[in-house]
C-alpha cells in the first residue's frame, strides 16, 4: 500500500509540473510585394519580456551571410529594436541562430525547448517578436504574446507591409 501511494504522489507531482522540454512552433509569412526592386528581408526572431521589453533570447536571424567581405552582417543593425536589445552583443554568424534570407511565403520553424534561448527560459508570459528590414523597402516589427511552460492555443498577429501573419504555439 505504501508503495502505491508514493507512486501516485510522484505521478501527481509530474502532471502538475510545467513541460520544460516543450517546443515553440512559429510560422512567419514573408509577403510577396509588388515593387520594382525587391530584396528579401533581413529578419530577427526573438523572445521579449513584456514587463520591461528586454530580450530573453534570440531564436533566429536571417541575413545575407555570404555577402562579400561580410557586408551582410553590417546591415543587421537595420533591425533596430532587436539590434539595441540583443544583436549588438552577438557575434555572427551565430551557430544555430543565423540563416539565409527567405523568399516570400510562409516559413514554419520549430525551436526546441531543450536548446538555445529556450533552454533557460522560465515559465511565464512573453512576446515573440519578429522584426524585418528590407533594402529599398521598409521596416516592421510584429509582437505575439504567448505563455511559455504550458501548451496552449496558437496566438497570432499580422504585419501591415514587410511581414504577413506570425503565429506561435507551445507544444
Amino acid at each position: 500500500m505504501k508503495r502505491s501511494i508514493s507512486l501516485l504522489t510522484f505521478a501527481g507531482a509530474a502532471v502538475g509540473a510545467p513541460a520544460m522540454a516543450a517546443d515553440l512552433n512559429v510560422t512567419v509569412e514573408v509577403p510577396k510585394l509588388n515593387v520594382a526592386e525587391y530584396h528579401k528581408p533581413y529578419v530577427a526572431i526573438w523572445i521579449e519580456n513584456p514587463a520591461d521589453s528586454t530580450a530573453a533570447g534570440t531564436l533566429a536571424v536571417w541575413y545575407d551571410a555570404k555577402n562579400r567581405e561580410d557586408n551582410g552582417a553590417k546591415w543587421l543593425k537595420d533591425m533596430r529594436q532587436w539590434w539595441r536589445k540583443a544583436g549588438r552583443e552577438m557575434s555572427f554568424p551565430a551557430d544555430g541562430v543565423s540563416g539565409a534570407t527567405r523568399a516570400p511565403g510562409p516559413h514554419k520553424l520549430v525551436f526546441s525547448g531543450a536548446k538555445g534561448a529556450l533552454k533557460s527560459l522560465k515559465p511565464g508570459q512573453y512576446n515573440l517578436v519578429v522584426e524585418a528590414a528590407r533594402e529599398v523597402g521598409g521596416h516592421e516589427a510584429v509582437r505575439v504574446p504567448f505563455a511559455w511552460g504550458k501548451p496552449g492555443k496558437p496566438a497570432s498577429a499580422k504585419g501591415s507591409a514587410e511581414l504577413g501573419a506570425v503565429t506561435v504555439s507551445v507544444k
